[in-house]
C-alpha cells in the first residue's frame, strides 16, 4: 500500500513540474512575443526610413565638366552590384560577410563561431553580423548597445530578407554605410578618399575602402594609413582565397596601397556657388530632387584670384570678377576668407568713384567729341557742388584722352553740364545700370552706389564690341539621370554703342595703363585697358580692365565703410591685384 501511494506522488511530482514547465514556457513566450511586437510596434514606417526626405544635393560643375563641389550632400552617387566593377563589392563581401549569398538574414554559422571566440578569449574580439543585419543597423537604428535595438535589428534583418534580394540589400548597404565626414555611401568615400566614383576603384582603392567598414576612423588611410594599409593587405588576402581576384592581381594591388589625402579646400569656391545658387531657385523653384549646374567658372582662374586676392589687400577686404566677353562669369571671390566672413562683397552697393566716368565720357563721345577734342580743367561747380581734383591739382586746357587718363573730376561735370544728367541716366541704361543711379551731379564723379558685377557690365559692353551682355552663370541644370530641367538659350545681342564710340573709348581706356596714367600698375602683356576709382576719403578702391579674353574687376575697402590709407587708391593695390592676375 506504502508502495502504491509513494508511485502515485511521485507521478503527481512530476506532472506538477511538467505543469510548472508548461506554464513558464507559455508565459516566457508570452512575454517575449509581446516585448518583439512592443518593439516592432514602437518602429517608424520602415518604408519612411528607407525612403528617407533629404535636402536636395546640387551638384556645381565648371566650364570643363569637371565636378567643383557640392550642396547638400550627404550621400555619394548612388551605386549598385550592376554597375560597379566586381572588385569593388567582392572586396567588401570578402572580410565582411563571405557567405553573404548563401545564408538568410542571420548568419548562424558565423554567429555561433564569434560566439564561441569571444567566450575563449573572454572579451569581444569577433562580430558575427551577416551584412543584412549591419544594414539594418545602419540604415534604421542608432548605435545604442540596448537588447531592445537588436531585437529591432532581427526584425529589420528578416524585413530586408523578405523584401529584397541579396543584390539590392548588398546596394542598400554600400549605398548607406558610414564612412567619412557624416557622409554615406562608398561612393561618398571613393570622391573624399581618391578623388575617383567609386565605379572608377582599383582593386587596391576598393580594398582600401572596405578597409574602413570595421571601424571608419581606426582604419582611414586619411587618419590612420598604417592600420589601413595592413588591413588592405588582409582584404587582398582574402579575396585570393575566395578567388575573386588572382594571386598575381593581388601583388600588384598590394603595391599600390598607400595613404589617401582629402580633396583641397572648396571654400574658395563657396562664394561663386552661393552666388549660383540664387539663379538655380530663379530658374527651378523649390528643388525635389538632386541636381548637377553646370556652370561658367573656369577653376584655373578661380584658384589664381582666390591665392592672389588674401596676399594683397593686407587687413583690408576686397572682391574680384572675372567675365568673358559675352558675359560668361569665369570667376568671383568675395573676399579674402569665406570661413571668417560669408558675406559676397561682388555683390555689395559701393561707391564706384571714378570708375564710373567711362559712361559721360561715351556720351560725350556719341555727340561729336574725340580723344583728341581740347577741353579745360580748372576748379568747376554746379550749384553748391565744387568737388576739387585729386591732390586739388589742375591742368588747365588738356585733351580728352589726358583728362581721362589723370581722370579729373572738373571735365565729365562740364561734360555732363553741356549734354545734360539725363543723357547720362540713360547711358548707363542702355549699359545695364541705369535704374540704381540717383539723378544728381554726384552720380556724375560715382557716388551712387553700385555693385562690382553692376561696374563690370557696363565695361564688358565697351570690350564686347558695343554690344549688350547679360551676364549669366549657368550653362544647364540636368537631374542626377541626365534630364536637363534648365538650357541656356541666349537672346541675339542688341548693338548698344556705335563702332566708332566703341574705338575711341577703348582708346581712352588704354591710355590709363600707359605710363603717366592712374593705372598704370595694372599693365602687363594682353592688357587693353583699364580704369581706376577711388570714391571719397579712400573708402573704395576700384580697378576694372580688360585682356583679349576677360574683363576682371577688383574692389578693395573695408566693410564698415571706413576710410582706408590716403594711399590706397584704384591705382595702387587694385591694380595690382589685376597685374598679377593676367601677368
Amino acid at each position: 500500500m506504502a508502495t502504491q501511494t509513494n508511485k502515485n506522488q511521485h507521478v503527481s511530482w512530476r506532472r506538477r513540474l511538467f505543469g510548472y514547465l508548461i506554464n513558464i514556457f507559455v508565459f516566457g513566450a508570452l512575454f517575449i512575443g509581446t516585448y518583439v511586437l512592443i518593439i516592432y510596434l514602437s518602429m517608424p514606417s520602415l518604408d519612411a526610413i528607407l525612403y528617407e526626405q533629404r535636402p536636395a544635393t546640387i551638384v556645381f560643375v565648371d566650364n570643363t565638366g569637371t565636378e567643383l563641389r557640392s550642396s547638400n550632400r550627404i550621400m555619394g552617387t548612388p551605386v549598385s552590384v550592376e554597375t560597379l566593377p566586381p572588385h569593388v563589392w567582392q572586396a567588401i563581401i570578402a572580410i565582411e560577410d563571405k557567405r553573404f549569398f548563401e545564408h538568410g538574414p542571420i548568419d548562424l554559422r558565423g554567429t555561433t563561431r564569434a560566439l564561441f571566440v569571444n567566450l575563449f578569449r573572454g572579451q569581444f574580439a569577433a562580430g558575427g553580423s551577416s551584412i543584412t543585419q549591419q544594414t539594418a543597423k545602419n540604415v534604421f537604428l542608432s548605435r545604442d548597445k540596448k537588447i531592445s535595438r537588436k531585437v529591432q535589428e532581427l526584425i529589420l534583418a528578416h524585413w530586408l530578407e523578405n523584401r529584397f534580394d541579396k543584390n539590392q540589400i548588398l546596394d542598400l548597404y554600400m549605398n548607406r554605410v558610414s564612412l567619412v565626414g557624416g557622409m554615406r555611401g562608398i561612393d561618398a568615400a571613393a570622391r573624399m578618399m581618391f578623388q575617383t566614383p567609386a565605379n572608377n576603384l582599383t582593386i587596391a582603392q576598393a580594398a582600401q575602402i572596405a578597409a574602413m567598414l570595421k571601424a571608419p576612423t581606426t582604419y582611414s588611410p586619411l587618419k590612420n594609413p598604417d592600420k589601413n594599409i595592413a588591413r588592405a593587405r588582409t582584404i587582398l588576402t582574402e579575396m585570393v582565397r575566395q578567388k575573386y581576384i588572382t594571386l598575381n592581381q593581388a601583388r600588384v594591388a598590394a603595391s599600390q596601397l598607400g595613404p589617401a589625402y582629402s580633396v583641397a579646400d572648396t571654400n574658395i569656391y563657396r562664394y561663386w556657388t552661393d552666388y549660383v545658387m540664387d539663379e538655380v531657385e530663379s530658374r527651378l523653384g523649390g528643388l525635389n530632387t538632386d541636381i548637377y549646374v553646370y556652370t561658367t567658372i573656369d577653376r584655373d582662374l578661380q584658384e589664381k584670384i582666390s591665392n592672389i586676392l588674401p596676399k594683397k589687400v593686407g587687413d583690408y577686404q576686397g572682391s574680384v570678377v572675372a567675365m568673358s566677353r559675352d558675359g560668361a562669369v569665369r570667376a568671383m571671390s568675395g573676399g579674402i576668407d569665406y570661413q571668417a566672413s560669408q558675406f559676397n562683397r561682388a555683390t555689395a552697393m559701393r561707391q564706384p568713384g571714378s570708375a564710373f566716368k567711362p559712361v559721360v565720357y561715351l556720351v560725350a563721345l556719341e555727340n561729336g567729341m574725340t580723344p583728341e577734342t581740347y577741353v579745360n580743367d580748372s576748379p568747376f561747380a554746379i550749384g553748391d557742388y565744387n568737388p576739387k581734383n585729386y591732390n586739388e591739382r589742375y591742368y588747365g586746357d588738356i585733351s580728352l584722352a589726358t583728362a581721362f587718363a589723370k581722370s579729373v573730376n572738373s571735365v565729365p561735370l562740364q561734360l555732363t553740364e553741356r549734354f545734360g544728367i539725363g543723357s547720362v541716366l540713360n547711358m548707363a541704361g542702355r549699359l545695364g545700370v541705369g535704374t540704381k543711379l540717383r539723378r544728381e551731379y554726384s552720380t556724375v564723379l560715382g557716388a551712387s552706389e553700385m555693385t562690382l558685377m553692376d561696374l563690370i557690365n557696363i565695361y564688358a559692353v565697351i570690350w564686347n564690341n558695343g554690344e549688350s551682355v547679360r551676364p549669366y552663370t549657368i550653362n544647364k541644370i540636368t537631374d542626377f539621370k541626365g534630364n536637363v530641367l534648365y538650357e541656356r538659350n541666349p537672346s541675339d545681342p542688341i548693338q548698344v554703342l556705335r563702332s566708332q564710340t566703341v574705338a575711341y573709348m577703348t582708346e581712352l581706356l588704354s591710355d590709363v595703363v600707359a605710363t603717366g596714367g592712374t593705372g598704370h600698375r595694372a599693365m602687363a602683356n594682353g592688357v587693353l585697358g583699364g580704369k581706376t576709382g577711388t570714391s571719397n576719403n579712400n573708402r573704395d578702391a576700384w580697378f576694372v580692365g580688360a585682356t583679349g579674353d576677360y574683363v576682371i574687376g577688383v574692389w578693395v575697402g573695408n566693410d564698415d565703410f571706413s576710410p582706408m590709407s590716403s594711399k590706397i587708391t584704384g591705382g595702387t593695390i587694385p591694380a595690382e591685384i589685376f597685374h598679377d592676375i593676367v601677368k
